[in-house]
């Protein structure tokens, strides 16, 4: 007797399994595209941020040492170019370690024509400098000596009388200060008090200093009255490590003198193997970005290094993909068990669909929604705050020392500590409000339909998932653990108008809330 072969025969004609199948992985598919764009997204925001970050952080900078040397300018329009002792104690006062640490050397630099040079040689012997006198030797209609260097010490202690005008790179920078009246850099130099085999390049900033009878509105003005200049010395790896906003780890870094990233025009590097461009062909993202620093063209790179991509990383994206194809797979091989009982299964099928993409939008641990889930949230408040006019506003929230609890009693109390945080931040939230988690301690929240425009109004929501995350947290053996929180907050529209910008003035909040002491809630604004 032949072995009974119809259900299997019913089976193979059923189109159910596949279509179950098919539509699985069709829906997997969609949220894995989706959490995958998000992540790239998310990583070239933050590329974006660096980068404008470091952009800013040397214009800061630059402009913190042109009103430097403005003082000085306006020191020599009331003391007078020879005044030496005035322009020390000026020197002494700015305290360079504290306040410009960046800074090699301040100095002065004299105009002297041929028919002043004897007169000028005198004057400098008579102030003590015996040995003065102008290098190089010979006859020129024009000498640019440096006459002053301060701070008097260590290597600033070089002899003075050095004639720069030779030096092609230093008589641009000099002759563009003094035809514009405004401060001009040099290209890559090597200082005249670096006498090391392999010096680390530099640069210098020149700023004009004119008699004071004369009019300086034209060109031809203010070369005729032209005396002097003064000017500020730097090593460029000491200007780097002197900057406000210090570029972001994981990130390949460099600077080159000009418009083209040549190796011989290369400045400063930091980030990534010694020797290696930093538009490595394996970066996933570079950028090149031209400054024009007080006059002069820079060319800063970056480009991103492994850490920084595995930091910025989202393994949701893996999770969803593997664990799409195996419910997949789970539910076409239950339809085919079903395939008798088709309205079951197709509710069992549907189930396990919802059962999968609540897994792809929800964190695994606390069950709140993930990135993906709260900025599709985000972005539907965004569309009916500006439909309706309303108002709404991000908390970026972070357990405040977390790292120790998980050193301390293990990740197991980390996790019941974190499941109890949610469970907190649900029960204050309103009916209006999401909260989601968006990776290891931190949390955002979306407060919707905000009523009012005061301030008062957000702090007061803020405060309580503040104080209510704050309470006592009873783990196992009865121990008892306390953990605060720092909050940031930024409101649509007064802090952004899109959601890249309320998020990153939210999270520049919530750091700034660190910074003063934690446990606190910021205002963006």
């Amino acid at each position: 007797m032949r072995p009974h072969t119809a259900p299997a025969s019913a089976l193979s004609l059923s189109p159910l399994p596949w279509l179950v199948l098919m539509a699985a992985l069709a829906v997997t598919w969609l949220v894995w595209d989706h959490e995958r764009e998000s992540a790239r997204k998310e990583l070239q925001s933050r590329f974006d941020f660096a980068l404008r970050d470091s952009v800013s952080g040397i214009e800061q900078r630059v402009a913190a040492y042109e009103q430097m040397l403005r003082g000085v300018q306006g020191l020599f329009a009331t003391t007078g170019l020879d005044d030496r002792s005035a322009f020390r104690d000026y020197v002494d006062t700015l305290q360079l370690d504290a306040n410009f640490s960046g800074i090699q050397a301040i100095g002065i630099v004299a105009q002297v024509t041929k028919a002043q040079k004897a007169s000028h040689v005198a004057a400098l012997r008579r102030k003590g400098f015996a040995d003065y006198r102008i290098e190089p030797e010979g006859e020129r209609q024009l000498y640019t000596p440096i006459v002053q260097r301060e701070p008097y010490i260590g290597r600033n202690r070089a002899p003075i009388g050095i004639d720069i005008w030779g030096n092609a790179a230093r008589r641009q920078a000099m002759e563009k200060a003094r035809d514009s009246g405004m401060p001009a850099i040099t290209g890559a130099v090597q200082l005249v008090v670096d006498k090391d085999a392999e010096p680390s390049p530099g640069f210098i900033m020149y700023l004009p200093i004119f008699a004071n009878d004369g009019s300086r509105a034209t060109v031809s003005q203010r070369r005729a009255h032209l005396i002097g200049w003064v000017y500020a010395a730097f090593r460029m790896n000491e200007f780097m490590a002197s900057l406000y906003v210090k570029p972001a780890s994981g990130l390949a870094f460099a600077i080159y003198d000009g418009a083209d990233p040549r190796d011989e025009a290369l400045m400063y590097r930091a980030g990534g193997a010694k020797g290696r461009r930093a538009t490595s062909a394996q970066a996933s993202l570079s950028a090149n970005e031209y400054m024009v620093v007080a006059g002069h063209t820079w060319t800063l790179v970056l480009s991103t290094l492994d850490e920084f991509e595995a930091r910025q990383s989202r393994d949701m994206v893996r999770v969803i993909g593997v664990a799409g194809m195996g419910l997949s797979l789970c539910l076409a091989l239950l339809s085919w068990f079903m395939v008798n009982g088709r309205a079951r299964a197709l509710r069992l099928a549907a189930d396990m669909t919802d059962e999968l993409r609540h897994m792809a939008q929800h964190d695994v641990l606390t069950g709140l929604p993930n990135r993906a889930l709260f900025h599709d949230r985000v972005q539907q408040e965004l569309a009916a705050a500006k439909r309706h006019g309303r108002r709404f506003a991000l908390v970026f929230m972070d357990l405040d020392n977390f790292k120790p609890i998980n050193d301390n009693y293990g990740h197991a109390v980390g996790d019941l500590v974190l499941q109890e945080a949610a469970r907190r931040l649900q029960r204050v939230l309103r009916s209006s409000d999401s909260v989601g988690r968006v990776g290891g301690d931190e949390f955002v929240v979306l407060l919707g339909d905000l009523i009012g425009t005061e301030t008062e109004t957000v702090l007061a929501l803020a405060e309580r998932l503040r104080q209510e995350v704050g309470l006592p947290y009873k783990v196992d053996a009865g121990r008892e653990l306390i953990v605060s929180c720092s909050l940031g907050v930024a409101v649509y529209p007064e802090d952004g108008a899109d959601e890249l910008t309320l998020t990153r003035r939210a999270d520049e909040a919530m750091y700034q809330a660190k910074d003063n002491g934690r446990d606190k809630v910021q205002m963006a604004s």
